[in-house]
């Protein structure tokens, strides 16, 4: 199998992109434009909760809006970690564990020109949690509380300080909060005022006022948004006055066009249409770099796997099954035909990491024990199993997934497996996440296939293992439940000293790596192609990057 890349197609591709970027091309001549093509078929949400994945929070999300916590993403030699955002300062109550106090930054300010306080972050815990508030959009509760599902509510200390109240004790609240980015409450109370008075419901009114602020956004972060033409583009112009100096853009717009397909992101890089792209055709590569363009990659904590449902009937529910999935696949052999663009996981972390936790099953490729399991649960070649996979053609994190599920459905026939594919468009995959294994958006499916990011511990394990994140709540689309899961995580949620915690989630990793509710395909190393002229580039170890300190040479 391989990947094809066809240089008439692509001409073709970049000769149609040619028509719609021209008029933007003349109009900001003067200025440094940085254009980037992303693997999304529609440009992510504006408005402060960006839907498409963390492809959504990596280029409408920290480039125009802060969090109280940020993610470094300086430095492309050591993983990131969390550090002071708009936040300066938290700390957990030593009495009460429900009870954090957050300092913040002083001085900060909206787009619109507002300060940046504790109201203001009360108002934005509101807009997702409290269903009573005059600003609640359902519209981006899924994307936030699933990420962090034990905050409860905030009030104001003073000024300048805030408290959050979980429900439960949670270590990782401070990484959970780099996902809840603050919007501007005053902007958003314009757009209110100026919807029509024959809108009378207060809750379309809200929702009106929220496509408004989408339009035209505001947030706190080093960019500052002018235009959305939904599923064609978005434009960013550099918020000059950023808090942070050493963020302070030097390009003066940044415009995100959604290229879903590899070969039309890869042709419009060749004709200098764009300045960087996601995601890069795998055999494009040899002429990327041949026409002058630099390709980026970096280990990441990211994670590219089928995720089994554990509902009744489902033919994962045998662990053998699990298992004979995991050791049947020759990931060295998918590593090449990628071009190298992927690591070869032995489960959700790697072997040296402290939430490693060396479980007993090990995850390789052993075609003659994959199928002696088959053969064990009831399966050959005479009786093979059927399964069916939902999955995207592209989207966030999914690097090839078409090229790559079409390669796992051949691999797998050889230990007895028939592998079903249904595609689906990213964001109604993403979705399904949420809905579960049970609902119709699931067409049927038994696995899906959604990449995540495997920063934090509730991202890369918790939500998956966890009767508390069954669906809508979080990502347990499979259902996988048990007391003993319930437990480690419990444990490591509520164990507040580093080295306790990392011993709790060792001991959870390893119990996943065991009881194998994935299939562990690859870890992406975030590869993308950028023009030489494009400086100030850092490829950290993590699924975000940093735009505001890149530069363009003239």
């Amino acid at each position: 199998m391989s990947f094809t890349f066809r240089p008439a197609l692509i001409a073709g591709m970049a000769f149609a992109l040619a028509g719609t970027l021209l008029s933007t091309a003349s109009a900001i001549a003067q200025e440094k434009v940085l254009r980037i093509g992303m693997t999304a078929a529609d440009i992510p949400r504006t408005h402060g909760q960006p839907d498409q994945g963390f492809e959504g929070n990596r280029f409408t999300g920290i480039p125009m809006y802060d969090a109280l916590v940020h993610w470094d993403l300086s430095k492309a030699d050591a993983a990131s970690v969390i550090m002071p955002g708009l936040a300066l300062s938290w700390e957990v109550d030593a009495t009460d564990r429900n009870k954090w106090t957050f300092k913040l930054r002083p001085g900060v300010k909206f787009h619109d020109g507002s300060a940046f306080n504790a109201a203001a972050v009360v108002w934005n815990v509101q807009k997702v949690l409290d269903q009573a508030a005059p600003h609640f959009d359902q519209s981006q509760v899924g994307v936030t509380v699933s990420r962090m599902p034990n905050l409860a509510s905030a009030r104001v200390i003073d000024d300048l300080t805030v408290e959050l109240i979980t429900k439960a004790p949670d270590s990782f609240l401070p990484i959970n909060l780099t996902n809840l980015f603050m919007a501007s409450p005053a902007h958003w109370q314009k757009l209110l005022a100026d919807v029509p008075a024959s809108v009378a419901d207060p809750k379309a009114r809200a929702a009106a006022a929220w496509v408004a602020f989408a339009a035209t956004p505001s947030g706190t972060g080093p960019f500052r948004g002018v235009r959305l033409v939904p599923r064609e583009r978005f434009e960013m112009v550099a918020n000059k006055g950023y808090w942070d100096p050493a963020r302070t853009p030097k390009v003066d717009r940044v415009v995100l066009l959604p290229l879903p397909e590899a070969n039309a992101r890869t042709a419009a890089l060749l004709a200098g249409q764009v300045d960087w792209i996601e995601a890069p055709a795998p055999d494009a590569v040899a002429q990327i770099t041949s026409r002058g363009f630099k390709m980026y990659t970096n280990a990441q904590p990211h994670v590219w796997p089928w995720q089994f449902s554990f509902r009744e009937g489902s033919p994962w529910l045998d662990r053998r099954v699990r298992h004979a999935a995991n050791l049947c696949i020759n990931r060295d052999e998918l590593k090449t035909l990628l071009n190298g663009l992927m690591e070869v996981p032995r489960g959700t972390y790697p072997p040296g990491h402290p939430w490693w936790g060396n479980p007993t099953f090990e995850i390789k490729y052993d075609l003659a024990a994959a199928r002696r399991l088959m053969t064990e649960a009831g399966f050959s070649a005479q009786r093979p199993l059927s399964v069916k996979v939902l999955t995207s053609a592209s989207g966030s994190g999914q690097m090839q997934p078409i090229v790559m599920n079409e390669w796992l459905q051949q691999a797998l026939k050889e230990c007895f497996f028939n592998v079903d594919l249904e595609v689906a468009e990213w964001n109604s995959v993403f979705n399904n996440w949420r809905e579960g294994a049970g609902s119709p958006g699931s067409r049927g499916a038994n696995a899906t296939n959604v990449t995540y990011a495997a920063m934090d511990p509730f991202f890369g394990m918790l939500r998956f293992v966890t009767r508390q994140t069954n669906p809508p709540a979080s990502n347990n689309w499979g259902f996988f439940n048990s007391d003993e899961f319930d437990q480690l995580a419990a444990k490591a949620r509520s164990t507040f000293d580093n080295a306790g915690r990392d011993a709790a989630l060792a001991a959870l990793h390893k119990r996943i790596v065991e009881e194998a509710p994935f299939l562990w395909v690859a870890h992406d190393v975030g590869p993308r192609a950028i023009s030489a002229k494009v400086t100030g580039v850092v490829q950290p170890r993590s699924w975000f990057i940093d735009i505001a300190p890149m530069d363009i040479a003239r």
